[in-house]
């Protein structure tokens, strides 16, 4: 088992900072919109909270936050305004926005050659799945139900219908990720879809993949191209993951009221 988890937090939060005249925002929600941080969004409190709590719950004592170097609200919030109780939180920065693989590059001091979870600092992912990463051994991956995240996530079903796919042998390991698939490609996958939500358990080998994979067509680099490095190339197996609950995004302002819904109630122990 391993105790480490890499949250990766450094997103520009590009859609967060657009209006949204469909939405009404409380002021303090407004202003943590417009930094586009959108780990910080007030749900009561921090929507980060809400997804450390659930990896303190499932049982994850250590947490990197990797952010931008411009990151004194975060890291005043957790050392100074909030300190965990259950947590202990360091940060590792990312120069520039270069994509997953290059962010969760950064976090390889932080992970001294154990394993190590990595997820997004605006997904909230069901705890079924954060602990039964824990307590596998070597490389993993979640994949998610596309009929429970249609059915109980916030996001809206044009998206999901558009997120990667896990492609598993009969063994359970994952083959690839299928980005964007078009519609017939879709159409000849086997039921039920299983979707990627980048929620990960690496082993030590994910750093060496980070450095050897070449930047993708938009030039970063994705941490999708590392996972194929190491099954391809360094014979890394991914255990794969299915969880039939859904994942919660915080992307856009619209998702705020969504998600405040879903998570009233749900108690928040750092």
């Amino acid at each position: 088992m391993t105790d480490k988890a890499l949250i990766l937090a450094r997103g520009l939060g590009t859609r967060m900072r657009k209006d949204d005249g469909s939405v009404t925002l409380s002021e303090a929600e407004a202003r943590a919109a417009a930094t586009g941080v959108k780990a910080m969004i007030p749900i009561d409190r921090p929507f980060l909270d809400y997804v450390l709590s659930a990896l303190a719950d499932a049982g994850y004592r250590q947490i990197c936050l990797v952010v931008a170097p411009d990151h004194e609200a975060l890291r005043r919030y957790y050392e100074e305004e909030s300190p965990p109780q259950r947590l202990s939180i360091r940060f590792a920065v990312q120069e520039s926005p270069r994509g997953t693989a290059d962010a969760v590059a950064a976090g390889e001091t932080f992970a001294n050659g154990d394993d190590v979870l990595v997820v997004n600092s605006d997904n909230y992912y069901p705890l079924d799945a954060l602990r039964e990463l824990r307590q596998r051994s070597g490389s993993a991956v979640a994949l998610f139900e596309q009929d429970a995240m249609l059915q109980e996530s916030n996001i809206a079903p044009e998206r999901i219908e558009a997120f990667a796919v896990g492609l598993v042998d009969e063994a359970g390991n994952l083959v690839r990720i299928l980005e964007k698939p078009d519609e017939k490609t879709l159409g000849e996958l086997p039921r039920p879809l299983w979707l990627s939500m980048n929620c990960w358990r690496f082993s030590p080998a994910i750093f060496e993949a980070c450095r050897k994979i070449q930047p993708s067509p938009r030039g970063e680099y994705e941490i999708t191209d590392a996972v194929q490095y190491c099954i391809d190339r360094l014979g890394v197996p991914f255990q794969a993951v299915r969880v039939c609950r859904p994942v919660l995004d915080m992307t856009s302002r619209a998702d705020i009221p969504a998600i405040k819904e879903r998570l009233k109630g749900v108690q928040v122990r750092l």
